[in-house]
């Protein structure tokens, strides 16, 4: 079920950066490979506390965002926001199949996929 998952994810993560190529706003692609990890800027949240590094770091890595984001942009014609939501999108898809999941409150590790890092005894 695992790599079935994984596969899953990286469909999404390939018509992600296939829109990416649509929506690119003419920015050379060595600019959109570091754009493409700029949501885990949410993980500076961790430095408040784990509960507020959890709440950044879901917030700019939930899928239903990231398509609500997309969406906006596509019905005002606004194509940075369409691309800023593909992006997000993208990059969530490209770490779920990476194994790293949506953060509970009480570690950077437990995650809504388990725990990412050194097993826990």
């Amino acid at each position: 079920m695992k790599i079935l998952l994984q596969q899953e994810e990286a469909a999404m993560t390939a018509v992600a950066v296939y829109l990416l190529t649509k929506y690119n706003l003419g920015l050379p692609v060595w600019l959109w490979v570091l754009l493409f990890f700029t949501p885990d800027i949410g993980m500076l949240g961790y430095l408040v506390n784990t509960a507020a590094g959890a709440f950044t770091y879901n917030l700019f890595h939930h899928k239903g965002l990231a398509v609500v984001v997309a969406l906006t942009g596509y019905l005002l014609h606004n194509e940075p926001v369409i691309a800023i939501g593909v992006l997000l999108f993208g990059h969530s898809s490209f770490d779920r199949m990476m194994g790293y999941g949506l953060k509970y409150n009480d570690s950077f590790a437990h995650t809504h996929l388990g725990f990412i890092g050194k097993k826990k005894a």
